[in-house]
């Protein structure tokens, strides 16, 4: 069994999908890479899983502790935290790529924009995240996350992540993280931090993955370790069809999974823009997450019944 893929993206999805399948060609993007990211356990042990590098993350920066003050007046709580806090840019570099494979290309997978001209994003919110780096007055291993009138703010050892309004802004209505900071730099590149998707996600000889498939609010979801698991479904979808399984069901089944996923994250969502605040900008984006959350119920009563399952790294259709 032969498959070439041409991997358009050079991202963690990307380089998962190339890990995967072997037989590939792989076109670099220059996208800004995200400064920050966490990873939790689960992450980390899958993409060791995937990537079968038993030494990846021992030496990042551990977080062991949460300290949350969310909702109006609220009192900060401290929670049992595990996770590493890695850059994009150290990520990408310690997992490679591979592929240089010439020739036509059985599949395209779409892990970077641009998508084929059949796709719709669908985006649920508009609000912003502008990152900064901080240095703070005590250095230890805990973040904090904290929401204000109209917004929230996410603070690790060297970032800070303002989504709603500008850092400075932010920080002026804050309780507990503006009391942690020593200094700030000023802010110049944003990020969209609402939820997307689009559809479909595959076609005739195409499939959408990673983030050009979806997008998770950095608030609650583990947006790097679901592009690894779309990479793992994307991946054995085209081994499926280049086994002889009809394409049609297999792309059916990913995008009914992917939605599913989408589904569970904007649930999530909902409790936190619910609780963090009772003014107009929380409300929007409470509404906002309804909307998303309505449009997936929907769309996963047309999909029905789950037709395959993932046995390993292969799917195989169930009953």
């Amino acid at each position: 069994m032969t498959i070439n893929a041409h991997i358009r993206g050079d991202g963690v999805a990307a380089r998962c999908c190339a890990h995967l399948l072997h037989r590939v060609s792989c076109e670099r993007t220059s996208r800004t890479r995200i400064p920050v990211i966490m990873l939790s356990d689960a992450a980390q042990r899958l993409i060791r899983d995937i990537f079968q590098q038993d030494h990846l993350f021992r030496d990042l920066p551990h977080i062991r502790k949460r300290i949350v003050a969310w909702g109006p007046d609220a009192t900060p709580v401290e929670l049992d935290h595990s996770a590493v806090i890695v850059s994009e840019e150290a990520l990408l570099s310690s997992l490679g790529i591979e592929g240089d494979v010439s020739g036509d290309a059985d599949w395209t997978i779409c892990a970077a924009p641009p998508l084929p001209a059949a796709t719709k994003e669908h985006r649920f919110g508009t609000r912003m995240a502008m990152p900064i780096r901080v240095k703070l007055k005590a250095i230890g291993d805990a973040c904090w996350i904290e929401s204000v009138e109209d917004g929230w703010l996410f603070l690790n050892s060297g970032w800070l992540i303002a989504v709603g309004g500008r850092p400075e802004e932010l920080l002026g209505k804050s309780r507990v993280v503006q009391e942690q900071i020593d200094s700030f730099d000023s802010g110049a590149v944003y990020f969209p931090a609402s939820p997307r998707m689009v559809t479909p996600l595959g076609g005739d000889g195409w499939i959408c993955c990673g983030t050009a498939a979806m997008a998770f609010d950095p608030l609650c979801g583990d947006g790097t370790a679901h592009a690894v698991r779309e990479a793992i479904l994307a991946s054995a979808v085209i081994r499926a069809v280049a086994r002889g399984e009809e394409p049609g069901p297999l792309l059916a089944h990913y995008e009914a999974r992917l939605t599913a996923g989408f589904e569970r994250h904007l649930a999530h969502c909902l409790q936190f823009y619910s609780s963090g605040g009772s003014g107009p900008w929380w409300r929007a984006q409470a509404e906002s997450v309804e909307e998303g959350l309505e449009w997936c119920r929907r769309r996963m009563q047309d999909h029905g019944r789950f037709r395959y399952r993932l046995n390993g790294l292969e799917l195989e259709a169930i009953g």
